[in-house]
């Protein structure tokens, strides 16, 4: 008899909360777009960055470390993310998470030190986007998130909402961002960006009309 445990279908941490992202997307009138990234690979990467070994790794993966403090490297469905001057999170395709993990470590050959560690479960992704994600995000983020501060390409460890998360302006402007937040704070956080998120909300017929109605230019 097969382990229910473990046959039993993949739950992300936001799976019950889908419908009221994709609800809140949809009433914005393009305002805001909330989604979750569910089950993306995550490893990190702990290495001399001045080594041999860091050049051997970007090869292995496909892009270069990012080296310039709170910046990110994209390549293809990889993304990399500096969190500290030997320390970096790969983000990939669900999925291949082993497969970052078996290149990190056949690059590592030359002796030097280098962990790769699998943190995919540690974390999901939301996706705030759309003209307005920048306000929405300053509800309750203390960094300045004026595009022209928080440029596309740049991260950062900060909190919103006095959660913890890893926020990353997509290299592609007007794409939003990536806000990487620990599974057991996702819950939480998803409800806090739906409350912020209400102004920009269109009421309902015959509500009482309380709260800004977005109209895009």
């Amino acid at each position: 008899m097969a382990d229910t445990a473990l046959s039993a279908p993949r739950r992300s941490p936001l799976a019950r909360s889908a419908a009221r992202l994709a609800a809140a997307t949809r009433t914005s009138a393009g305002a805001v777009r909330l989604a979750e990234l569910p089950f993306l690979a995550q490893v990190t990467i702990r290495l001399d960055a001045k080594g041999a070994a860091a050049d051997a790794v970007g090869l292995a993966l496909g892009l270069p470390l990012p080296l310039e403090p709170n910046t990110v490297v994209r390549a293809g469905e990889l993304t990399a993310l500096w969190l500290g001057p030997d320390e970096w999170l790969v983000v990939g395709p669900p999925g291949t998470q082993r497969d970052l993990e078996d290149r990190v470590r056949a690059a590592a050959t030359d002796g030097e030190p280098v962990a790769v560690t699998d943190v995919s479960a540690q974390r999901t992704t939301l996706l705030v986007a759309g003209p307005r994600a920048h306000d929405l995000l300053a509800h309750g983020c203390a960094l300045d998130l004026h595009p022209r501060t928080f440029l596309p390409g740049r991260c950062a460890q900060t909190t919103l909402a006095r959660a913890q998360i890893l926020l990353v302006a997509r290299d592609t402007p007007g794409t939003g961002f990536w806000v990487l937040v620990r599974s057991s704070f996702a819950g939480y956080l998803t409800d806090w960006l739906l409350d912020a998120a209400a102004e920009y909300v269109r009421p309902a017929c015959g509500g009482s009309g309380q709260g800004a109605v977005y109209r895009p230019a």
